[in-house]
């Protein structure tokens, strides 16, 4: 008997999209699949309506929380599946991911989440002849990633396979920080863990478009914050040496140094909240001054 997968869809007001997502998942190749929307409020009926079309999809409907995080965490509730895979109501799956990402996940007891890069479409759905999520050295992103991770990159959302244990064990999606952070502070909180299983095709389309919320990268100069509490946490739980702690703090330092185009002192009032030694780091400034001047140049 195959596993059951639990498939977590929210949704706001975006049934032109949502459309050929849910069709992504009713066509794929793997047949025990539990398809949940979570409608964070919509001011009308049309998403209702729309998923009424379908006999496998299970909706509801909750006060607007203005984010993904409630609707996603109301949907783990109510599922019941042994693996979770979290998409968003713009992108679309590729007809064998979940088979190829099962598959995976019952073969290797020791990974918790399996994922892939993800190509690019546009509003219309044509290809743009882009990927994303794709390392230069693929183990990069296989196996133990924790130190690797934070401050560096983050898994594509479209993509992610989890056994449930993982998240029992993680806890659920953070409500307390910006929309668009999420993600990445979620995955980051998984890689400690369990493994990351990285699949080298690309398994999703990542649909682009003006109301994705990723484009608002005025949020992400906080980020960091975020991650430096991830941890924190680890340390205080005695996961982390104090030498683990301060080369993956250095991480986080670096990775705030790439918002200086986006919001300069607000960069660097963060760089003091992350540490206050950062200004004798030699690093930290060479890398400040080679951002600067591709600022300038560019």
């Amino acid at each position: 008997m195959k596993p059951l997968v639990s498939i977590i869809i929210p949704t706001y007001n975006r049934t032109e999209y949502l459309k050929y997502t849910l069709e992504s998942v009713i066509n794929q190749t793997y047949p025990a699949t539990e398809i949940i929307v979570v409608d964070d409020g919509s001011p009308n009926t049309k998403t209702q309506t729309l998923c009424q079309h379908y006999k496998n999809v299970a909706y509801y409907k909750i006060e607007n929380s203005g984010g993904p995080a409630t609707p996603r965490n109301f949907g783990f509730k109510q599922s019941k599946g042994q693996y979770i895979a979290f998409l968003d109501d713009d992108d679309l799956w590729l007809p064998d991911k979940l088979s190829k990402q099962v598959k995976i996940l019952e073969e290797n007891p020791d990974f918790g989440i399996a994922h892939s890069y993800c190509d690019v479409i546009d509003k219309e759905g044509k290809p743009t002849g882009v990927s994303i999520g794709r390392p230069g050295s693929l183990d990069v992103k296989h196996g133990d990633v924790s130190h690797r991770m934070i401050g560096n990159w983050t898994l594509k959302m479209p993509t992610p396979l989890v056994r449930r244990t993982v998240i029992e064990e993680v806890g659920l999606f953070n409500t307390e920080i910006p929309a668009a952070l999420e993600d990445t502070e979620y995955w980051t909180r998984c890689s400690f863990y369990t493994k990351f299983y990285y699949m080298d095709e690309s398994l999703a389309l990542y649909r682009l478009h003006g109301d994705n919320i990723s484009n608002a990268k005025h949020k992400y100069v906080d980020l960091p914050l975020y991650l430096k509490d991830i941890i924190v946490a680890e340390k205080e739980k005695g996961n982390l040496s104090k030498q683990s702690y301060n080369k993956l703090l250095l991480n986080v330092c670096f990775s705030q140094t790439k918002h200086l185009k986006i919001n300069g002192i607000k960069t660097f009032v963060n760089l003091f909240k992350l540490n206050p030694f950062w200004i004798i780091n030699f690093r930290i400034w060479k890398l400040i001054v080679r951002r600067v001047l591709r600022i300038i140049f560019d």
